[in-house]
C-alpha cells in the first residue's frame, strides 16, 4: 500500500501541461487542480448528489496522470491512446497496492456512469476556467474559458462560468 500511496503522491509534482504551453512558468500541479475540483464539489454540489461520491471522483479523476503525465488535446495523442495510457497507469498503481474500489471509482468516472461523474466533469472544466482567470494577467488564457464553455451546462455552474468570462474580459 505504501508504494501505491507514494506513487500517487507524485501527482503533486506533475505540472498542468496546458498552463506551461501558454507560458506560465510555475503552473499549478495536477494535484492542486484536483483539490480545486474537490473544493468546488463541496461548495457547489446540489443536494440531490452524493457528496462522498463527488469527492471520490474529484480526488481521483486525474490520478493516473501520476504515471501517464498530463496529456492535453494539443499533444497529438488520440483519446483512445490517452485512455489506454491512463488505464495502464492505474493498473500499475493497483499492482503497487491501490485499493480496487478506488480503481473502480476512477473507471466509473471515466465512463460518466452517474450524475455525480457528470457533475465532476463539469467542475473539472469550471476549475480550469477559474484558474485561467487567476493566470489572465500573465498569459493569454481565453481558450481555456472557451473550452470550459463548450462543456459546462449545469444550471448551478453556468452563471459562475459567465462571471468568469465577464471578469476575464475586464483583464488587461
Amino acid at each position: 500500500m505504501i508504494d501505491a500511496l507514494l506513487a500517487s503522491l507524485a501527482l503533486k509534482a506533475v505540472d498542468r501541461a496546458g498552463w506551461k504551453r501558454v507560458g506560465i512558468a510555475d503552473p499549478e500541479s495536477v494535484a492542486a487542480h484536483s483539490w480545486g475540483v474537490s473544493l468546488l464539489a463541496l461548495t457547489l454540489a446540489p443536494e440531490e448528489l452524493d457528496r462522498g461520491r463527488l469527492l471520490t471522483y474529484a480526488a481521483l479523476h486525474d490520478l493516473p496522470e501520476c504515471r501517464a503525465g498530463d496529456i492535453t488535446p494539443h499533444d497529438g495523442v488520440s483519446r483512445a491512446d490517452k485512455h489506454a495510457a491512463e488505464v495502464a497507469a492505474l493498473s500499475q498503481l493497483g499492482e503497487l497496492g491501490l485499493p480496487p474500489h478506488l480503481a473502480a471509482a476512477w473507471h466509473d468516472y471515466e465512463a460518466q456512469a452517474d450524475a455525480e461523474a457528470r457533475f465532476v466533469r463539469q467542475l473539472d472544466r469550471l476549475d480550469m476556467a477559474l484558474q485561467a482567470l487567476l493566470y489572465a494577467p500573465r498569459a493569454e488564457v481565453r481558450e481555456f474559458v472557451a473550452s470550459a464553455e463548450r462543456y459546462v451546462d449545469h444550471p448551478v455552474l453556468v452563471p459562475l462560468l459567465a462571471e468568469v468570462r465577464s471578469r476575464l474580459e475586464g483583464v488587461g
